[in-house]
């Protein structure tokens, strides 16, 4: 696997040595050695798959205090764009974001660790999505940053116009007014 530092500290690019010939390819998608050694020493306790519809827009979505979750995500079918956002309170870089677009094709996947809030966009006709977290889901410390927050400047790569959203996305409070962030 080849490891690329985003311009955020602590999120990392993924892509993973691909070996094809005429039956198919074939790819190690996880290591845990290679992981611990390159990217973070992380145990993953759960692992989630979705399925969307071209616009959906999921996110951004946290977890707070001890509930937080580190994730690793990957596309296995259509095409995304996976942000990630800096919610640590005294970060250099708190408030900016990494965008990637992740694919059934490229294979790339993204790690992000605690203290950011994540969400995807859904820029095929559907796509179906994984993420293997280091946290179980808790349900009473999630939270949620507004996904057009203009502070943040997200391009989601779709028309607003077709962005779908849960109606819990769509109540998502904007950063500037979030108080349970992330302490460096």
């Amino acid at each position: 696997m080849r490891v690329t530092k985003s311009e955020i500290e602590g999120v990392v690019i993924i892509d993973p040595e691909i070996y094809g010939d005429e039956r198919g390819w074939f790819c190690e998608a996880y290591s845990q050695r290679r992981f611990d050694e390159e990217v973070a020493p992380v145990r993953f306790v759960q692992e989630n798959l979705s399925k969307s519809r071209y616009g959906v827009v999921r996110g951004l979505h946290y977890q707070r205090g001890e509930a937080a979750q580190a994730k690793l995500v990957s596309v296995l079918a259509g095409r995304v764009l996976d942000v990630a956002v800096d919610i640590r309170k005294g970060s250099p870089t708190f408030g900016k974001h990494v965008a990637v677009e992740l694919s059934a094709e490229n294979k790339r996947q993204v790690f992000i660790p605690r203290g950011f809030a994540h969400g995807f966009a859904v820029l095929s006709e559907e796509a179906m999505f994984q993420y293997r977290c280091d946290n179980p889901y808790a349900p009473t410390e999630e939270r949620g940053i507004a996904w057009n927050d203009p502070a943040i400047g997200i391009d989601w790569g779709i028309p607003e116009e077709d962005v779908i959203l849960s109606a819990k996305d769509a109540k998502n409070p904007l950063l500037a007014d979030v108080e349970d962030l992330f302490e460096l």
